[in-house]
């Protein structure tokens, strides 16, 4: 019999998902150029409906027509290339589903090209690395919903479960999978430094040692900042380097990496005018840290040491920065309001896209299967979900009652942790952003009406009124 699911590139995440599909009980045959990839897929697919190609042509003829194949393969000229070579051997109504991190733009390109030829195509987003493909991924599918309907079954039975719903819904038409997925890993971004910020903190000013910010962050994970993120916070901050006996972590080198997804994030926002500057910000600080020669000059010629320290030691100045003004307690609370608004950015800017791009997007389904598989998996998800159930429409999660209130209660919390970076002079660019982000959306009248006065002195570009309608221009500001 032939087989069901076909799936290109055998490295670890496409045979993970496909091992993954087999153990479902639904028959996958895979093919990669490397040999050796497709011969550990036969060794650890022993036993089960798995299969592999020895060429594209032999995997081709191993599936059932129409075909479902997926790629899982580095996003960007190497999936035209898979493309390319497949397009030989396909017939009409076959699907391609691309499962990597491309650009929405390049899947919105590559969905048209393949329509035009008659063959399907799905940019699928698929969110939580090699334990998520072998064992329950969160997956955000996007393209035709008949094609969606044809691979439901087959991703619903891969995909991570929470509460016994599957981590995996229709997102919407075109390349609504990938930009969610874009989105999800914008607000990946913004939360990963955002707990960094508060590790930076603890570190330099409360001068906790690792084995007590592990405890600590083992400790918020148990309460409502539950999630992946400050859970494996705490498990690598226990971590000992076998080679030293020193804390694994502080023998890593500080320059972030980055695929790009975050800058696509940022750069999607701008296009469509929706604020997001804590994910802004969590790119800029990536991009600091890679710039480690030149950190390492300006640290020697300005100094590197926490604010407080220099000054202390400087007779002729005064001392007056208190390293007690933020206990450990109200950083929990700053950092669960932080994370709170950074998720209010990310889903108001799929709200936009939705509107804008036409994808039709659910925003209560794509907390649902965020809840689980995800990296950015956390306990708000299931609330964030109740207040897009609530209201489809919500634009932003700070008017949603219960955020509302949880950001009225601990605000002050956030903004004394800003306030203590500070004084201190440890950065906290995500920290920052997040309180000004917070600040400025509760501001009914910010100070906007000077910049357009000075467009309007500089440029003509004209401005509007408070007392009545129109367009206007002053052609003699200076007399």
């Amino acid at each position: 019999m032939k087989a069901h699911f076909g799936m290109i590139g055998l490295g670890t995440m496409g045979r993970n998902f496909l091992l993954n599909i087999a153990e479902h009980g639904i028959s996958g045959v895979g093919f990669d150029l490397d040999a050796g990839k497709r011969d550990l897929l036969l060794k650890e697919g022993a036993g089960m409906p798995v299969d592999v190609g020895s060429d594209l042509a032999d995997f081709i003829a191993k599936l059932e027509a129409p075909r479902n194949i997926m790629m899982l393969v580095p996003a960007g000229p190497i999936v035209d290339s898979v493309i390319s070579d497949l397009l030989p051997h396909l017939e009409k109504d076959d699907l391609i589903i691309d499962g990597g991190n491309s650009h929405y733009t390049d899947t919105d390109r590559r969905d048209a090209d393949l329509s035009a030829k008659g063959i399907g195509f799905m940019g699928v987003g698929v969110s939580g690395g090699e334990e998520g493909a072998r064992h329950g991924a969160s997956i955000m599918p996007g393209g035709r919903r008949d094609f969606y309907d044809r691979v439901e079954a087959t991703l619903q039975a891969v995909s991570a479960k929470v509460g016994g719903e599957p981590c995996v819904a229709y997102m919407g038409t075109g390349s609504a999978g990938h930009f969610v997925k874009m989105v999800h890993n914008g607000i990946e971004y913004g939360l990963m430094q955002i707990i960094s910020e508060t590790y930076d903190y603890m570190k330099r000013v409360l001068e906790m040692d690792d084995a007590a910010m592990s405890a600590t962050f083992a400790e918020w994970n148990d309460s409502e900042l539950n999630s992946f993120l400050v859970e494996i916070t705490s498990t690598v901050l226990a971590k000992k380097d076998p080679d030293t006996g020193n804390p694994l972590v502080e023998m890593i080198l500080d320059t972030a990496g980055q695929k790009g997804t975050g800058k696509w994030t940022s750069q999607a926002a701008m296009d469509l005018g929706v604020p997001i500057p804590t994910i802004d910000s969590a790119v800029s600080m990536r991009q600091i840290s890679a710039r480690k020669a030149d950190r390492g000059k300006i640290a020697a010629k300005l100094g590197s040491a926490p604010f407080a320290e220099r000054i202390s030691a400087d007779a002729n100045r005064v001392v007056t920065y208190d390293k007690n003004l933020v206990k450990v307690d109200q950083l929990k609370t700053a950092l669960l309001c932080a994370f709170i608004i950074t998720y209010a950015q990310g889903m108001s800017l799929l709200q936009e896209a939705s509107g804008d791009m036409n994808y039709g997007l659910n925003l209560a389904d794509t907390a649902k299967i965020w809840r689980g598989g995800c990296i950015i998996r956390s306990a708000l998800l299931e609330e964030m979900r109740s207040a897009y159930a609530a209201d489809p429409s919500l634009v932003n999660l700070l008017l949603d009652d219960k955020f509302a209130a949880i950001l009225e209660e601990h605000g002050d919390s956030l903004r004394k942790t800003v306030r203590a970076f500070a004084g201190s002079g440890v950065p906290a660019m995500c920290f920052s952003s997040t309180l000004a982000y917070f600040d400025a959306f509760r501001t009914e009248r910010l100070p906007a009406n000077l910049i357009q006065a000075q467009r309007d002195f500089f440029g003509a570009h004209t401005y509007q009124r408070t007392d009545k309608e129109g367009t206007f221009h002053t052609s003699d500001w200076d007399k």
